[in-house]
């Protein structure tokens, strides 16, 4: 009998999100007999040993990226940090390196680990962004992931290529020069009717400090309101702990089965507008509140996106306020996309001798 693969998957640590949409890719390989090793660092790689206990998993560079407490210093901040991604990126080309040398692993599969690829193994690298939105520099940061996703065997986009889409321009540049597979929203979610336990579910994730400052902006806001509320901080620790903030319900972190039950049983869902978050809100068909992070255009681009199609209000961070709620009402919500992958055909690329 053939020996299992071993597919190295490796999600950013940039938030939880490419974390949280690569646990159904590692379903999807369990599911298709391969082996899977975890790469990780910081709070995903906390999450992802949580939720798959039994695999292995190794430790990879941080990228170290952090947001300024004003939005729109990030580009600059981000321009500081090159030197120290760089570095992070040489590492993880070296720790892949090694662990092909020694038969480790037979493919890798990189949610924008730049330096997760080997040459002498299939790798792939999942991303919606296609397009780098970074203001006035866009074209030269697109161009410039572009010319990174090109030296890998394959991209996959987590999104329809036609009719609706969730990615807009990010995930479909008008000129792209090399191959493409669109595998439809991914989302660890699953909708469920339950009777409603919450008003609001308020989600947060993503790096410091605009994570705490959110965390403190909302408790402000909805603390002592009549809305019955549970905030998940987006905190990774050893265990799931649960207080009472202003009346608040708080809970640090929720495992996947937890928080798909808690977003079943509210009736709105407040949260950042990252794109796994969307992907898993849209597969769950829930009326949502975006509050894009300070100064990331991707984020606003998606917010912007979604107000404009009806489908999901939303609103700057200072301007935050329970009444701006009431939009809500006047909005469609998302809905699920249907997804006809094909995923033997998909995974076939590690299949090859």
């Amino acid at each position: 009998m053939r020996k299992k693969k071993t597919i190295l998957v490796a999600p950013l640590n940039w938030g939880l999100g490419h974390a949280t949409r690569c646990i159904p890719i590692i379903n999807l390989l369990l599911t298709h007999n391969f082996n899977v090793l975890i790469g990780s660092d910081g709070a995903p790689l906390r999450l992802l040993k949580k939720e798959f206990p039994t695999l292995k998993c190794i430790e990879l560079p941080s990228y170290n990226i952090t947001y300024p407490k004003k939005g729109e210093h990030f580009k600059l901040k981000l321009f500081l940090k090159l030197p120290t991604i760089r570095k992070a990126i040489a590492s993880e080309k070296n720790i892949i390196k090694k662990l092909v040398r020694s038969g480790q692993i037979d493919g890798v599969i990189s949610d924008n680990r730049l330096g997760v690829r080997n040459k002498q193994i299939p790798s792939v690298f999942i991303t919606h962004q296609l397009n780098v939105l970074s203001g006035s520099t866009s074209y030269f940061s697109s161009k410039m992931h572009q010319q990174i996703i090109k030296k890998y065997d394959a991209c996959w986009v987590p999104d329809t290529e036609k009719g609706i889409s969730l990615s807009g321009k990010l995930g479909h540049p008008k000129k792209i020069n090399f191959p493409v597979h669109y595998i439809g929203p991914l989302s660890r979610m699953t909708k469920e009717i339950l009777p409603k336990k919450y008003d609001i579910l308020a989600l947060l994730s993503g790096p410091e400090p605009q994570r705490t400052l959110l965390e403190d902006k909302l408790i402000d806001v909805l603390g002592n309101s009549p809305k019955k509320v549970l905030l998940v901080r987006g905190v990774i620790e050893e265990e799931e702990l649960t207080s009472v903030k202003k009346g608040i319900e708080v809970v640090n972190f929720l495992q996947s089965s937890s928080l798909e039950k808690a977003i079943n049983e509210s009736t709105l869902v407040i949260s950042r507008s990252g794109y796994t978050t969307i992907m898993d809100l849209a597969a769950m068909e829930k009326d949502a509140f975006f509050i894009p992070t300070p100064g990331q255009y991707e984020q606003e681009y998606l917010a912007k996106q979604l107000k404009k199609q009806q489908l999901v209000p939303s609103c700057k961070q200072e301007n935050f306020s329970l009444k701006k709620l009431e939009k809500v009402k006047n909005y469609k919500g998302l809905k699920s996309i249907a997804n006809e992958t094909n995923y033997k055909q998909l995974l076939s690329l590690f299949e090859s001798e």
